[in-house]
């Protein structure tokens, strides 16, 4: 025997929107926790070297990076400048930087402290040469050269 259905429709249930405050905030809170904010305004162009080996730094959180490049307002020029934080800097300014860098941290942390140079590819060694003699005469011993994975073409 067949089973008839009455010929009334049935009604779906909305759908309940209780927990979604909940969901949204949860989201919220996630992407607040994981997203980091970049720290430094870039203001000189760095497109980085491509190196056959490479390794990744271990310690990231003991990095300060010094960064070396054509500015990237054409008004100050093509020569390559050297960038220390947010400022343009000299290689003289390399010392006070260093040591307010040892300040802010902690001091089993220090001889941990690596420098990243983040170097663009088309600028003079001169001036890296310079940067790594002012980083010698403060004991700043473990510099890091940035560069990207090479492509096999």
């Amino acid at each position: 025997m067949a089973k008839f259905r009455k010929g009334g429709k049935k009604e779906v249930p909305q759908v309940s929107t209780s927990s979604l405050p909940d969901i949204v905030y949860m989201l919220i809170f996630f992407f607040m926790i994981t997203t980091t904010m970049r720290d430094v305004e870039l203001k000189v162009s760095t497109p980085l070297p491509a190196a056959k080996e490479i390794q990744k730094l271990e310690h990231k959180a003991l990095v300060c990076s010094i960064y070396i490049g054509t500015p990237r307002d054409k008004n100050l020029g093509t020569e390559s400048r050297i960038q220390l934080d947010d400022a343009f800097a000299t290689p003289d300014d390399i010392a006070t930087w260093i040591q307010k860098e040892r300040d802010s941290r902690n001091p089993a942390d220090i001889p941990l402290l690596t420098t990243a140079l983040k170097v663009n590819k088309e600028t003079r060694m001169g001036v890296v040469t310079d940067v790594k003699q002012e980083l010698r005469k403060v004991g700043a011993f473990r510099i890091n050269y940035t560069t990207l994975k090479e492509t096999k073409k």
